[in-house]
């Protein structure tokens, strides 16, 4: 018998409950989380940690990608900004950029605030 981590099972919940507002909040949030991360491996030169970090990233960007609503005028510019983020990431990636990293963060934190106060005049 295994025991279930409760905090993997209060994010689950969290998930499953979530309005579809806050899981876009999430996945932003999600989003800066993962790319400090794969920055912060860069400088610490663990290399395969950046790498998995940044995929995560990318994964991140690539569902708010497919998720988006083309009948919004909104949802064209928001593909192109996470198409050039993405296109970023994976240069990052390659190149083992953290200056490029910091580039994406902004954008990244930027929708976190914009989306956070959005949700919270709706």
């Amino acid at each position: 018998m295994s025991l279930k981590n409760p905090y993997q099972t209060y994010q689950k919940q969290a998930v499953s409950t979530s309005k579809p507002e806050d899981l876009t909040l999430m996945l932003y949030q999600g989003l800066v989380k993962f790319i400090r991360l794969s920055k912060l491996d860069i400088d610490q030169n663990k290399l395969q940690d950046a790498h998995t970090h940044n995929l995560r990233a990318q994964d991140i960007l690539t569902e708010l990608m497919v998720t988006l609503k083309p009948e919004y005028e909104v949802s064209k510019s928001l593909m192109a900004m996470y198409d050039f983020m993405k296109a970023r990431l994976i240069e990052a990636n390659m190149k083992k950029d953290s200056e490029l990293l910091v580039e994406v963060e902004t954008f990244a934190v930027e929708l976190v605030e914009t989306w956070s106060e959005a949700v919270k005049r709706k």
